[in-house]
């Protein structure tokens, strides 16, 4: 992990670039983040990757309810050369959950993207194959978010019900 100066510098680097890029950094328990503006998400994973931060270890989402923007999504990147781990944050609104994909830098990207779009709703943009991964196609609503009713409808996956149950169930 790079310590809180390191993070810094990082960061610094990376507004170097862009200004805008970084809206801000925390450092606790070892753990160096960079939250960043969803809309430059590409360009900073880009640089980072050139920096030497060239495996993504994670993708994932979380939902920071009641707090907008609400939806969060997070890239745990590696260096392997240096040792080095850094979490980068991006968060978008519910009303408009949008973020471009990261499939044209890590093609490993694709199905925790498609998980994340499942389970929290987030589009990833410019995603070759954006659908469902976990839940039925028809399914209304994304279970991972903080306001889905808890024990909601149970879930039946009908696609292959007469392979392992025979035909007449």
């Amino acid at each position: 992990m790079p310590d809180a100066t390191g993070l810094e510098a990082i960061a610094q680097e990376l507004r170097a670039a862009d200004a805008s890029s970084v809206l801000g950094t925390s450092f606790d328990r070892g753990r160096a983040e960079i939250q960043i503006d969803p809309a430059k998400n590409v360009a900073v994973i880009e640089s980072l990757r050139r920096r030497g931060f060239d495996f993504l270890a994670s993708l994932h989402g979380v939902d920071y309810y009641p707090h907008e923007p609400r939806l969060g999504i997070v890239y745990e990147l590696l260096n392997m050369t240096d040792v080095d781990r850094v979490s980068i944050k991006a968060r978008v609104s519910v009303e408009d959950p949008r973020i471009a994909s990261v499939t044209g830098i890590w093609p490993g990207a694709d199905f925790p993207e498609r998980e994340c779009f499942d389970m929290f709703g987030v589009i990833f943009e410019g995603h070759a194959d954006l659908r469902r991964i976990l839940m039925p196609e028809d399914y209304e609503g994304f279970p991972q978010r903080r306001d889905f009713p808890v024990g909601g409808e149970p879930v039946l996956f009908t696609y292959n019900e007469t392979e392992h149950y025979g035909k007449d169930r």
